[in-house]
């Protein structure tokens, strides 16, 4: 790998959030770091004027994809919806031993990359990290750093409660509308998921979406792809304890946003089943496009853990601005310099950010001002 020409390689630097990485790999990258910006449309990537080598790859070219993970030593992909795009990219890294990372929130996706090229990144070398962003990081790190302030060896439990604001870009609201519309896909591949992947012996796992609460304000139920990733964290972690037990909620402070909220995500999910009027909702706002800066500045979240085990009681929080797009660039450009540059576990195959990074990626996201703070 060291003679590799990059050391980083991002692919789909012309979408919306993809450009917002570039940007903070500029300012953040240290002198010396080699990195590079891919896509299928160079002149695309030359316009945004930012000074980086530029590579031409295809997600539907699989050799230019075999070329380009050769090439280097991490590749972070920001080209999606992935279960349509992103396969032939995470089978040339499982190949070549490359390092992988993405945004993605499908869970089917996740499940069928698991599938089939999971064995050939251990046997490569190669770590491929689902959901380096807004999914599912908060949460995933949030739970490893709660779990790392209660005792050993004792049964586990925390509770996730998220509060926020932030808009979607198009190339987001492209992906839940794939998610939703193809629920019977995502299940069929969950159950071969869990048929096939081993469970650590003598431990038990359940993550997660929570129920309904009310806790000072009401916390929803949460059913993303965050708790599945807790899981894999916790089923290869064995800091995780012997019985460890995650519920994700979102949380609105009156019951009118409750109901509101509840209505909303509803009524989303149905017109997602209806092939005419999902068309209809993306195209209202189309992949590239996304909130201005002004908006964005005006967005953040919270993400409050309460952990419990061995008699003691902790409560945590991970906390930043724009959740979807500024504090999700940020934390992909930090997952992909943490990759290549720190001391990370030898762990390879389909991991997650707790498993492949955990603590060096902790401190690093929090000297760049997502805030990781907790009290007993």
């Amino acid at each position: 790998m060291d003679e590799r020409p990059y050391d980083i390689v991002l692919f789909g630097a012309s979408g919306f959030t993809g450009e917002l990485t570039a940007r903070y790999l500029a300012r953040a990258a240290a002198p010396g770091a080699r990195w590079a910006l891919a896509g299928r449309d160079p002149a695309k990537l030359e316009r945004l004027g930012i000074d980086a080598p530029i590579l031409r790859a295809d997600a539907t070219d699989p050799a230019s994809l075999a070329e380009l993970a050769r090439r280097t030593r991490v590749v972070a992909s920001t080209v999606g919806p992935y279960v349509v795009h992103g396969e032939p990219l995470v089978a040339a890294c499982a190949e070549a031993g490359t390092h992988y990372l993405d945004l993605t929130g499908e869970s089917e996706f996740v499940d069928r990359m698991y599938l089939r090229h999971h064995e050939r990144a251990v046997m490569s070398g190669a770590k491929l990290v689902h959901a380096c962003g807004f999914d599912s990081i908060p949460y995933d790190l949030g739970v490893l750093y709660t779990v790392g302030l209660l005792p050993e060896g004792v049964p586990l439990k925390v509770s996730g409660f998220l509060r926020g604001n932030g808009r979607p870009s198009g190339g987001t609201l492209a992906s839940a509308l794939s998610v939703l519309g193809r629920a019977g896909q995502a299940a069929r591949a969950g159950a071969l998921r869990r048929a096939a992947e081993p469970r650590p012996p003598g431990r038990r796992v359940s993550s997660l979406p929570g129920g309904l609460r009310y806790v000072g304000g009401w916390a929803l139920p949460m059913p993303t792809l965050d708790p599945l990733i807790v899981g894999y964290s916790a089923r290869l972690l064995d800091r995780y304890g012997p019985d460890f037990t995650y519920r994700q909620h979102y949380a609105v402070r009156t019951l009118p946003a409750a109901v509101a909220t509840v209505a909303g995500a509803g009524a989303f999910a149905a017109l997602a089943q209806v092939p005419p009027v999902r068309d209809r909702v993306q195209a209202r706002l189309k992949p590239g496009e996304g909130p201005s800066a002004e908006r964005r500045a005006r967005s953040w979240f919270k993400v409050t853990f309460l952990g419990e085990g061995g008699g003691e009681r902790v409560i945590t929080e991970v906390a930043g601005g724009d959740p979807g797009y500024d504090e999700t660039a940020k934390m992909f450009a930090e997952s992909a310099l943490c990759l290549a540059f720190d001391d990370v576990p030898e762990r390879a195959g389909q991991l997650t950010t707790a498993a492949a990074m955990g603590r060096p990626l902790i401190e690093r996201l929090h000297r760049a001002g997502v805030t990781f703070t907790g009290r007993t």
